[in-house]
C-alpha cells in the first residue's frame, strides 16, 4: 500500500508539471465517434466469446472467430484475469477504437489509495471516477498473451506514457511473468490460440499453426 501511495503521490506532482503536455498528448489519441459503440461486460458476453474460441481448440474447427469488444474482454477481465481491475470497479464497458481495446469502469479512488494521493489533482476529482484504459492485445507465445496499456485516463486526465509502466504493476497480481513490455498486464489464454487482430469494431482471434 505504501508503494501504491509513493506512485500516486509522483503521478500527481508530474501531471502537476506536465499539465500542458498532457494536451498535447490527448490531441494523438484514438477520436471517439458516433462509430463507436461501448458494449459493457456481462457472464452471458463471457458464454459467447468461450463459445466462439473454444472451436479454435477443435482439431477440424474453424482456424479464426470474430469476437465484439464486450464479449472478449468479458471473457479476458472476468474468467482468466480477475483482479486485473480494481476491485470496487463497476459499469465496466469495452470498446474497439482504431486498432485498440479500450475499457472503462466507474473505480472508486480508494482502490488507488485515495485522492490525497494525488496532490492537486485529487481536489478536482470524486471519490469514484471513470478510469480508461485503451491498448493493444498481442500474443507473446503459447498460453500468454500481454495487453499493452497505451492510454490510461482518470476522468479528463490523461496519464503521461512514461508514468503508465510503473501504475501498471501496482494493479497486476502474481509474479510478473518473462518477456512482457513494461506497460503490458499479463493474460493467460488458451494455448491454441496464435494470434490476434483489433480493428473495425471487432477482435479476431486466429488459431494457432501447428
Amino acid at each position: 500500500m505504501i508503494g501504491c501511495l509513493v506512485v500516486l503521490a509522483a503521478v500527481a506532482v508530474a501531471g502537476w508539471f506536465l499539465y500542458p503536455k498532457w494536451r498535447d498528448y490527448r490531441a494523438n489519441e484514438p477520436a471517439s465517434t458516433s462509430a463507436v459503440v461501448w458494449e459493457p461486460l456481462t457472464a452471458a458476453a463471457a458464454t459467447q466469446a468461450r463459445t466462439a474460441i473454444e472451436k479454435l481448440g477443435q482439431p477440424r474447427g474453424q482456424v479464426f472467430a470474430n469476437l465484439r469488444p464486450g464479449g472478449v474482454s468479458s471473457y479476458v477481465f472476468e474468467e482468466l484475469s480477475k483482479g486485473v481491475l480494481p476491485p470496487s470497479a463497476e459499469s465496466i464497458e469495452a470498446a474497439v477504437i482504431g486498432d485498440q481495446l479500450f475499457v472503462r469502469a466507474s473505480v472508486k479512488l480508494s482502490d488507488f489509495g485515495g485522492k490525497q494521493t494525488l496532490g492537486p489533482i485529487g481536489a478536482m476529482l470524486s471519490d469514484r471516477e471513470r478510469v480508461q484504459f485503451g491498448g493493444t492485445l498481442e500474443v507473446i507465445r503459447p498460453g500468454l498473451a500481454q495487453y499493452r496499456v497505451k492510454a490510461l485516463q482518470i476522468r479528463d486526465f490523461s496519464i503521461p506514457p512514461q508514468l503508465i509502466p510503473r501504475l501498471v504493476r501496482r494493479i497486476e497480481e502474481g509474479k510478473r511473468p518473462e518477456g512482457l513490455a513494461p506497460e503490458a498486464l499479463p493474460l493467460v489464454i488458451p494455448s491454441y490460440i496464435g494470434d490476434v487482430r483489433i480493428a473495425k469494431g471487432k477482435i479476431t482471434l486466429y488459431k494457432a499453426v501447428p
